[in-house]
């Protein structure tokens, strides 16, 4: 059972919605800016950024997904960024599996996406079980770069665990390369492709997908 709990810094932050929300969309991004950096300033580590991710990351991080790519796993949902594009792919909320640790986050998911499944859990710790079929594409919000090696392969490991064959997890790095090392990569049998850069985020960054490796000598990272 999951127990949400929102905290002092949060109260007031999220007093200042009614007032902020009457502006609309530009309300609601301005609060979800607010609570994120709230979040990031007690774990600045887990947040790996002070901002939610822009639109224009969402789009690119969500191209090769549709309808038929339903159910869909989202790592580190954080305020929920990349579901409003998900949607606009034609996936349901229904179609949604939304993994997100910080439990005030993850209430306000469940709240604002009532249709979704929230999970307030650490991503390694996906339950087992019939939580949904194989998914048929992930996303990750995570800052993997701020993990040590072995959170990182516990959370693959996991993730890869409950994918349908074929099947691609789609991540963003703000720096030069995958933020997966190869070392990793090759233990775990993936392969890593570049998808695409857009400079319309803050900080600019990178989507990758990576697969199941199909042959033994396939190119770890694809430029």
């Amino acid at each position: 059972m999951c127990l949400y709990r929102v905290e002092r810094a949060d109260m007031a932050i999220q007093s200042l919605a009614p007032g902020v929300c009457q502006f609309g969309a530009f309300g609601r991004k301005l609060t979800d800016g607010l609570i994120f950096f709230g979040r990031w300033l007690r774990d600045p580590a887990g947040m790996a950024s002070i901002a939610p991710s822009g639109q224009a990351l969402a789009e690119l991080i969500t191209r090769d997904i549709g309808e038929g790519s339903a159910p869909v796993l989202e790592l580190g949902s954080g305020t929920g960024a990349f579901v409003p594009a998900l949607l606009a792919r034609g996936l349901r909320e229904a179609d949604l599996v939304l993994v997100e640790r910080d439990a005030c986050l993850a209430r306000r998911l469940a709240i604002r996406y009532p249709g979704a499944t929230v999970l307030a859990c650490d991503a390694a710790a996906i339950p087992a079980g019939d939580l949904a079929p194989p998914f048929a594409a992930a996303v990750c919000g995570l800052g993997l770069l701020n993990l040590r090696a072995e959170a990182l392969e516990a959370i693959l490991l996991a993730v890869f665990a409950r994918m349908a064959p074929g099947a691609a997890m789609y991540l963003f790095t703000y720096g030069r390369r995958c933020s997966v090392p190869d070392v990793i990569l090759d233990r775990l049998s993936l392969v890593a492709d570049r998808r695409g850069r857009t400079w319309r985020n803050l900080p600019p960054a990178t989507v990758y997908r990576l697969r199941r490796r199909l042959e033994p000598t396939a190119s770890r990272v694809a430029a």
